[in-house]
């Protein structure tokens, strides 16, 4: 079997406390190449990357999330990747998995989940009931059941790969799983344990997390169902 050219994408916004850890913890699991999309962070998140000459692109202002990780993509795109794996970089995620990802991707689907709900129950927590309407609108839209469509870990194929990077409206969220499956993409899920953030502040307050929850409600049910398939 070819081995597969696999980059993991690290979106990245004032991670200057957890980057270093974050790269060392992917070259200790894996020999696969990285790029960090250092997306207009305001603090020495850019310091930290020149000084430890980790590969990266610095985007000139915060732009988000979205396309923070298109850029990624573009690259990868352009340097002929096989596999794009979005990697958080605010050490939540653990580079362990990132072999049992590929793996998945290797045995021909098209999205792989690094997922915390493929066994273990989730709790009741505001952000865990949010979770669950998510999923639960995903599959009344698509008759797929997905366990944790909110999680930012995902590898994709390169078969996916040139949709995320040159086509518009494909943010990294719950609704461009949805598209992607009414467009008959298959999707696997990974059982993963996430860590809890060390440093930082998570942009997500109560307030954002309602407004997310909302607008990715609307969009699956109402937005994906008008998009060309």
């Amino acid at each position: 079997m070819k081995k597969l050219k696999v980059l993991v994408v690290i979106p990245c916004y004032n991670e200057e406390e957890n980057i270093k850890r974050v790269i060392k913890d992917i070259t200790d699991h894996t020999d696969y190449d990285y790029l960090i999309v250092n997306d207009g962070s305001k603090d020495h998140t850019l310091d930290v990357l020149k000084e430890n000459h980790f590969s990266y692109l610095s985007l000139p202002v915060n732009y988000g999330l979205a396309s923070a990780v298109q850029a990624g993509f573009k690259y990868a795109y352009q340097h002929d990747y096989d596999v794009v794996i979005q990697f958080d970089g605010d050490g939540q995620h653990q580079a362990k998995y990132l072999k049992d990802l590929v793996l998945e991707i290797a045995n021909g689907n098209d999205i792989v989940i690094g997922s915390r709900f493929v066994y273990k129950k989730k709790d009741f927590s505001l952000r865990m009931i949010g979770n669950r309407l998510l999923n639960g609108f995903i599959f009344l839209s698509t008759g797929k059941h997905i366990s944790d469509s909110t999680s930012g870990f995902r590898a994709y194929s390169k078969r996916v790969i040139p949709e995320f990077a040159m086509e518009m409206n494909y943010p990294p969220e719950p609704d461009s799983i949805a598209y992607l499956l009414k467009r008959k993409f298959s999707v696997k899920e990974v059982q993963v344990e996430m860590l809890e953030r060390t440093a930082g502040t998570s942009y997500l307050t109560s307030f954002k997390s309602i407004e997310y929850m909302l607008k990715m409600i609307i969009s699956i049910l109402i937005i994906q169902q008008f998009r060309r398939r």
